[in-house]
Parts: C-alpha cells; sequence; structure tokens
C-alpha cells in the first residue's frame, strides 16, 4: 500500500474516532455530570476491550483495515488503548519485567511529563 494511501486510511479513521471520543465526551458531561473523568475512563476501556477485538479477528487480513481502524479509529479515539495492547502482549511473550518497568514508566512520566508541560504553560503566560 502506498504511503499516500496509508495516510488516508489513518486519517479518515482519525477523524471517526477523535469524533467518537467528543461526542462520548459530550453525552457523559451533559446526562452524567461529576467530578470523576467518567468519559476518559470510558473511552480508555471501550478503546482496550475494541483493540483486543480487533487484533484478535483482523491477523492476516488487509492492511488497509487495520491502519483504519486500529491506527486511525482507535488511536484518534484513544492512544490508551494500544498502551493496553502493547502491555499485554509484552507479558504474553514472558516479558514481565518490561511489561511492568513500560506501566511505570508510562503512567510516571506521564504524569511528569503532564506536570512539566504545566508549569511551562503557567510560566509562559505569566511573561
Amino acid at each position: 500500500m502506498n504511503p499516500f494511501a496509508s495516510s488516508l486510511c489513518v486519517g479518515l479513521g482519525a477523524f471517526v474516532g477523535a469524533n467518537v471520543r467528543y461526542w462520548t465526551g459530550v453525552a457523559f458531561r451533559t446526562y452524567l455530570p461529576s467530578a470523576f473523568p467518567w468519559a476518559t475512563l470510558t473511552i480508555n476501556v471501550v478503546g482496550c476491550f475494541l483493540i483486543g477485538l480487533v487484533m484478535g479477528t483482523l491477523p492476516g487480513r488487509t492492511q488497509w483495515i487495520q491502519l483504519f481502524a486500529v491506527v486511525g479509529v482507535l488511536g484518534g479515539f484513544t492512544t490508551f488503548s494500544a498502551f493496553g495492547y502493547e502491555t499485554l502482549t509484552l507479558f504474553r511473550s514472558g516479558q514481565t519485567g518490561v511489561a511492568l518497568g513500560y506501566v511505570a514508566a508510562s503512567v510516571v512520566v506521564g504524569l511528569g511529563a503532564t506536570w512539566v508541560g504545566q508549569e511551562l504553560a503557567a510560566r509562559v503566560t505569566r511573561l
């Protein structure tokens, strides 16, 4: 598959996934207002379920379906699904230490990067 066609598959899927994520958030804020981030939790759990389902049913299928559904739709919907799939793959391949390190690094470094980004934004906006 040529790079332009691959990019088109990913882009169309991302458009779908991002819009589903947006409207899911709108629905949760409208019908289940809460301080707890139910929409994000639901999106991440559903994304993890869907990547397991898609990757379990698509091996050996056409590349464009995988690019559209996994990289595009689920990538636009949530990247947490890829994290879940990659972690499970590491555990299943017997790389328990690597899997645990990946989980710890993702959480700790992700939170740290968020904090650094917010601190930088706060300093820039004070200028």
